[in-house]
């Protein structure tokens, strides 16, 4: 399973340089930016220091459809109390949720908002699961490159793990396949991709186990083939 760290409309250098720092100190390598600011300037390097190909290295995206497009499963993060979501999951849980499906997984976007705003509703909707960092206090909030380093920490175990390759099973299914089956049955069952009850539906079917895929697969199939 590979991790790419993915930051929306990043507006201060500093804070890009300062997260592909922590990116690389906790053993990943991924980062990819959505319209952001001039991340390769003296500002960024600065605080990028020991981590400048990081930067270097970095995809560039124009919008999120584009940056997201070749993922398997997106987290987002944020603030709880939002309406976009109904489940947020804490970050020191997303390490047992991405390691009970680790070998049903390939990319898994860390999605991240700006420094003024964090992100819009609709990229919350759009991501497969939420997630929010516990703090004391909602003021002071972390800032970016505060919560790249957190999620970052707590990832961080998966680059000690035994990991040879994607594992999927024989005939390339896995958790993305069922998920645009389910997407696929939503519409045919006329649940419009913009409602809720879609959006609640794939947000609670992020959360299921790797164990569990093979036999939600195998209902979908008995369902198509009826049909």
């Amino acid at each position: 399973m590979d991790i790419y760290f993915i930051l929306y409309k990043p507006a201060v250098p500093g804070n890009v340089g300062a997260a592909a720092r922590a990116i690389k100190t906790m053993g990943f390598s991924h980062l990819r930016l959505i319209d952001p600011c001039d991340h390769l300037g003296d500002e960024a390097m600065m605080l990028a220091h020991g981590s400048h190909h990081i930067l270097q290295s970095a995809t560039l995206f124009p919008d999120f459809e584009t940056a997201v497009a070749d993922l398997d499963l997106v987290v987002c993060t944020t603030a709880k109390g939002r309406t976009a979501k109904h489940d947020y999951h804490s970050s020191r849980d997303l390490l047992e949720i991405l390691n009970n499906k680790k070998d049903q997984l390939g990319k898994v976007g860390i999605l991240f908002g700006t420094e003024e705003s964090g992100l819009p509703n609709q990229l919350v909707l759009k991501s497969d699961m939420a997630m929010s960092i516990p703090m004391a206090g909602s003021y002071p909030s972390l800032n970016l490159a505060q919560s790249v380093m957190l999620t970052a920490y707590e990832l961080s175990p998966l680059n000690q793990l035994d990991k040879p390759g994607r594992h999927l099973s024989k005939s390339g299914e896995g958790w993305l396949t069922l998920k645009n089956q389910t997407v696929n049955l939503l519409r045919q069952a006329g649940i419009p991709d913009g409602s809720p009850l879609f959006h609640r539906i794939l947000e609670r079917l992020a959360t299921v186990d790797a164990n569990d895929i093979p036999l939600f697969l195998s209902v979908l199939s008995r369902i198509q083939k009826k049909d």
